[in-house]
């Protein structure tokens, strides 16, 4: 599966999820991801290869030896990874291709913000609300 950053100046494979996709609600998540939710799955280091624009990512030490990597150009989050892991959190939104998984775990829902509303009593819409035309 390939994905990317938004300008597309960072491209990269996964051979496969080791996990499959969950969401996070931790206030860290919230934070880096500028959402209500992060979504990420495992992967293992050596199932998983940049193609193009590694020399574009930017690295910020999120709590001790967790840093999450992000385009240097759009800014958009792609990985994480802990010190001393086999294993890397990838970003699910930033792939390209669907992984034909959907997530099966909700964390830390503890920390979740009190405002998100979602299902059948949110008005949704194929694409843009027609009175925001």
């Amino acid at each position: 599966m390939r994905g990317s950053c938004l300008c597309g100046r960072i491209v990269y494979n996964v051979e496969r999820l080791s996990s499959a996709p969950r969401h996070c609600s931790c206030n860290t998540c919230r934070k880096a991801h500028a959402a209500a939710f992060d979504t990420s799955a495992s992967v293992k280091r050596s199932e998983f290869k940049w193609l193009q624009g590694e020399d574009l990512l930017n690295s910020y030490e999120s709590s001790p030896g967790k840093r999450r990597y992000f385009c240097g150009n759009c800014r958009s989050p792609l990985i994480a990874h802990r010190s001393g892991s086999e294993t890397i959190a990838l970003r699910v939104a930033t792939l390209d291709d669907d992984p034909k998984q959907a997530p099966r775990a909700h964390i830390w829902v503890s920390s979740e913000v009190p405002w998100l509303a979602y299902g059948s009593e949110v008005p949704s819409f194929d694409e843009w609300e027609p009175s925001a035309e």
